[in-house]
């Protein structure tokens, strides 16, 4: 069958992990047999497809979207299912199965600068293949991917193609569909396991600073807690040479940066936030993906594309949830006005 080219298709079709998190904002991360209080509580979107498709929706994307993966016969199955069609999300490949419940996280969120502990259930999640996914019949440009790491049955072996994750990617590439992946953080060794084989599918590969130095080696935060520019420069050529077709792009708190496969580097700084702007840092990876996503369907510069990925994060940022703080295009972008950036990072030698 004749491959259907990318400049013909439009919108991003997500796949993977969808997650409800129960988001707790506690006063300390307790020690063992020790006691915290929960300030407060609020539910929200978890997961890079559910994040990243609410977060396109909420930021003004005038191109379709499409949901894939799998949900409980349940309370928050139905929630989700419920939350995509607000949103003007295709779900029909958004499925209920009565094999496992909905996928959820419990995210404890320190009040005093943000940080998380997750206690997740995997759920659905674990079940999902991408089996239903006929790419020859997508009409969709991009399909993203994640989290690797966190989807069982992508993650086991494959004879051929290394993962199974990695042989749904070469589909759809295959099919004409760019390809887009992220991971999730964990402390583990199996990142050059499981991410390696998937990177020779993959056309875009955006993710962390923490993730980008586990699946190439490299140290990225030196040990005072510095960002490496050096070695984060290096890890983005490793990961290039590992497959990455066009653009890897790693972000950190500090900003974002970009380089190409015709060897271009662009840096990004993220915004002064001032103090007590931060309600909770969960989302914010994935709506600097999102605005990444955002611009490279759209076909801006690199430089435009990161500066929507770090306002957007810096939106996100403003929530406990992953996505409630993500207004429009236009509101996300006049936080650069309004807070200013940070001082330009150091590309090093």
């Amino acid at each position: 069958m004749k491959k259907q080219p990318s400049q013909t298709r439009s919108g991003i079709l997500a796949g993977g992990n969808w997650i409800i998190d129960q988001v707790k904002i506690i006063d300390v991360y307790p020690q063992p047999e020790q006691l915290a209080n929960i300030r407060t509580q609020s539910q929200g979107s978890g997961g890079a497809p559910y994040n990243v498709l609410l977060d396109l929706a909420l930021l003004g994307a005038r191109f379709p979207l499409f949901a894939a993966g799998l949900v409980g016969n349940d309370a928050l199955g139905k929630h989700i299912l419920a939350d995509c069609r607000r949103h003007k999300i295709n779900t029909r490949h958004l499925t209920v199965t009565p094999k496992a419940p909905t996928s959820y996280t419990d995210v404890m969120t320190e009040q005093d600068g943000g940080h998380r502990t997750f206690f997740h259930a995997r759920g659905a999640n674990v079940l999902w293949r991408g089996e239903d996914l006929n790419f020859r019949k997508s009409t969709a440009r991009i399909f993203h991917l994640g989290y690797l790491l966190l989807l069982d049955a992508l993650d086991e072996p494959d004879a051929e193609f290394g993962t199974k994750a990695a042989r749904l990617l070469a589909a759809a590439q295959a099919a004409g569909l760019k390809t887009s992946v992220d991971v999730v953080s964990e402390d583990s060794d199996r990142f050059a396991k499981i991410v390696g084989p998937a990177l020779k599918h993959v056309d875009y590969c955006i993710l962390n600073e923490i993730e980008a130095g586990k699946t190439t080696g490299f140290k990225i935060r030196q040990a005072d807690g510095r960002l490496d520019t050096v070695a984060l420069r290096h890890a983005a050529g490793a990961l290039l040479q590992k497959g990455v077709r066009e653009i890897v792009i790693i972000h950190f708190p500090e900003g974002g940066f970009a380089r190409t496969r015709r060897g271009d580097d662009i840096w990004q700084s993220s915004l002064k936030l001032p103090a007590g702007y931060i309600a909770g840092t969960a989302g914010a990876g994935d709506a600097f993906c999102a605005g990444c996503l955002l611009g490279i369907h759209e076909g801006w510069d690199l430089s435009k594309c990161l500066l929507t990925g770090v306002c957007a994060a810096a939106a996100s940022l403003s929530h406990p949830t992953c996505t409630t703080g993500v207004k429009s295009l236009t509101t996300a972008l006049a936080l650069a006005k309004k807070f200013g950036l940070r001082a330009p990072l150091d590309p090093g030698d």
